[in-house]
């Protein structure tokens, strides 16, 4: 049994309406977490209806068997939304996806577990991986990088103007001895800001712009958002939720330039039916609500944007 730790689905009415699910229809979690938004989903699906489930954290997926497994509408993938293509071609489900959600980041279990070295809130080992077996942690990155690795991936995942001051602290300790825990590292980064913003850590820049590193959260942002597309059917949905200003520019631009299409030369007498656009946006971003935040800090940061398959 996995441990339980307390998890609210972010924005679940927002997500269910925006799926606009079908009882018949196919649909993809492509963060399953601990199942909230799956939960939903399949409340709404009939005998019929079927749901696909990724995770990278093996954890989520014990607990995907524990609550699921013997729902035959349920299918489960370990590893990344960015296997999404793969997964969908082996269910025959190509072109014939009826919505898909990506919940972006970090979930709340993962944050909440010492263990996984998600938080600066809380000691233990500097891990931050999603799938623990894949891949260096963030301590064994940490005790290899070059400085100049460190100040980007500081400044181009975390948007830390004191980059350089944090890789130069670090550089300079780990000579001392490595850092191996969630406290050293916020307590190094603390002595190497010279500034505080009011009600935020001084660490938390440095931990999302790592964890975003060691798991290739915005790479996979990326091939994901572009399998989805593929997989959806025409008038299929795609909801995504992002949790801070770099995932949430990814989606904003992609979708844009999926509901434009491309800009093609203003003469062409006939637009070929390749160059239409794939995807119609369907309202404005979304963000929680008062009595959400209220209950769940954690919401105050989303974005939810929908979009449509047209073509």
């Amino acid at each position: 049994m996995v441990q339980a730790y307390a998890h609210r689905p972010v924005m679940l009415e927002q997500v269910l309406e925006g799926l606009r699910i079908k009882p018949q229809g196919r649909y993809i979690d492509g963060t399953f977490g601990r199942g909230g938004h799956s939960a939903a989903i399949l409340d709404r699906l009939g005998d019929r209806g079927a749901l696909l489930v990724f995770d990278k954290d093996p954890q989520a997926l014990r607990v995907a068997q524990e609550r699921f497994g013997d729902d035959a509408r349920v299918h489960r993938w370990h590893g990344s939304f960015a296997e999404l293509g793969t997964a969908v071609a082996e269910l025959g489900w190509a072109g014939a996806v009826d919505g898909v959600l990506l919940d972006l980041g970090v979930s709340s279990p993962q944050l909440d577990d010492p263990q996984r070295g998600f938080s600066f809130m809380r000691e233990g080992p500097l891990d931050m991986r999603m799938d623990p077996q894949a891949g260096p942690g963030a301590a064994d990155w940490l005790a290899q990088a070059d400085e100049a690795d460190i100040v980007r991936v500081l400044f181009d995942y975390g948007e830390e103007r004191h980059a350089r001051r944090i890789a130069r602290a670090i550089v300079r300790r780990r000579q001392e001895a490595p850092i191996g825990t969630t406290g050293e590292l916020a307590r190094i980064v603390a002595a190497a800001v010279p500034s505080r913003e009011r009600h935020k850590h001084p660490a938390t820049r440095t931990f999302q712009a790592i964890r975003i590193h060691i798991n290739h959260e915005l790479d996979d942002l990326r091939a994901g958002l572009e399998q989805a597309v593929q997989a959806l059917a025409p008038g299929g949905r795609l909801v995504v939720i992002s949790f801070h200003s770099l995932e949430d520019r990814i989606v904003k631009r992609f979708l844009r330039a999926e509901a434009r299409g491309p800009q093609l030369p203003p003469d062409l007498p006939v637009t070929p039916e390749a160059f239409r656009p794939r995807l119609r946006l369907v309202g404005k971003p979304v963000t929680a609500t008062a009595a959400e935040t209220g209950a769940n800090p954690r919401a105050r940061s989303a974005t939810l944007r929908i979009a449509e398959r047209v073509a």
